[in-house]
């Protein structure tokens, strides 16, 4: 008999640290499983997310400019890739689980909406009478609800791990908890790193695309602390650099000192408190995978130079502006129409109300099929 998972699992019981979520006990799944013979439970998420069409759908969706301006640019695909790479990383320094912090990466943003965060507001100020609208939920929603491929259960059937995992703006609130398991106050340490990876990959890589774009110029971001030190650290490395080169090579030091960064100040965090459990991370003191106060202070900086100089510029405002007013039409086109959405989607409508529907089918639009579909049922014609 093949022990390919038993195997694995003895492996994550050798070498992952007392803090790390292990396979062999997960909480599992919504709805009863037999284990797969080869491969972990998380292992077996991870894949049930890659083959999903909600994933597919990621690679024409805004990151920061409205999809198909060009094709350097970062889609929600290319940054979910990014960010799983960086992930992976942190999960192996600090002995984490691998398998399921992948999976919670590559299913973090499977409920964004077409348009980027305009579209998400645009879609919560829709939904405000009929439970609001979170991309985070979303997530969740689209592997519980609306990605439904198999015939045995609703959704994807993912672990309790991964599931809890999307959840990050949750888990703080006293009493939190999914099937009745605790999520907070703190994440499992997976879903921590899958978080900050987030947050890294964003300061990095929408610096890449601005550049490319013309909107950030290299004398703005020399205004800030963060960029001096990542550019000084290149300089330091490299001698005799085209611009190019130097962009490049800066861009990619931005991912290292903050990885560096969050890698020290993590493990003096477990060093500090010693967590024997998921749980002890959970309910820690403090919250273990997170960037030194130095480093967040100067990240906050830059957070805030990127929302003046690039989300917020008029070029990059008025493409999406005009994207999540075409948007918008659509939506109420289909809550007039709910004929001209597709069949899947109609179907659910008795069961989980018109309004929702819409907002599932409407979140789940490509930026280009929103566009398309505006300009099938004539949306622009006055």
């Amino acid at each position: 008999m093949n022990q390919a998972r038993k195997d694995w699992e003895s492996t994550e019981d050798a070498h992952l640290g007392p803090h790390a979520s292990k396979s062999a006990e997960s909480l599992g799944r919504k709805h009863p499983e037999a284990p797969h013979p080869l491969r972990s439970c998380f292992a077996r998420d991870r894949d049930r997310v890659f083959h999903s069409r909600c994933f597919r759908r990621l690679e024409y969706k805004t990151q920061v400019f409205v999809n198909g301006t060009a094709d350097h640019y970062r889609t929600r695909l290319t940054h979910t890739m990014e960010m799983s790479a960086v992930g992976r990383t942190l999960a192996r320094i600090l002995r984490a689980n691998e398998d399921l912090t992948e999976s919670v990466c590559l299913a973090h943003d499977l409920g964004h909406s077409p348009f980027g965060h305009e579209g998400e507001k645009v879609l919560d100020d829709l939904m405000v009478d009929h439970g609001g609208f979170d991309h985070n939920l979303q997530s969740l929603r689209n592997i519980e609800v609306v990605e439904s491929p198999y015939p045995d259960f609703k959704g994807l059937n993912l672990t309790w791990e991964v599931r809890a995992g999307l959840l990050k703006h949750e888990a703080h609130i006293e009493g939190a908890a999914l099937d009745g398991h605790p999520i907070g106050p703190f994440q499992s340490i997976e879903a921590q790193i899958a978080d900050i990876a987030d947050d890294m990959t964003y300061h990095a890589h929408d610096v890449d695309d601005g550049l490319e774009a013309g909107i950030v110029t290299l004398a703005q971001l020399e205004t800030t602390e963060f960029w001096r030190l990542a550019a000084a650290t290149t300089k330091r490395r490299y001698a005799n650099l085209s611009e190019y080169q130097f962009l490049r090579a800066t861009i990619r030091t931005m991912v290292e000192l903050q990885v560096v960064d969050v890698t020290n100040h993590a493990l003096a965090a477990l060093e500090k408190h010693r967590p024997a459990s998921v749980r002890d991370v959970m309910t820690a003191s403090e919250r273990i995978v997170d960037f030194s106060p130095e480093t967040r202070a100067m990240l906050d900086e830059f957070s805030a130079f990127m929302f003046k100089n690039l989300y917020f510029h008029h070029g990059v405002a008025n493409a999406t502006r005009h994207s999540v007013s075409m948007m918008r039409r659509l939506f109420l086109h289909y809550i007039e129409h709910p004929d001209t959405m597709g069949q899947k989607a109609r179907e659910r409508i008795e069961a989980e109300g018109l309004w929702r529907t819409v907002c599932d089918y409407v979140a789940g639009c490509t930026d280009r099929y929103a566009i398309e579909e505006y300009q099938r049922h004539g949306l622009g014609e006055n």
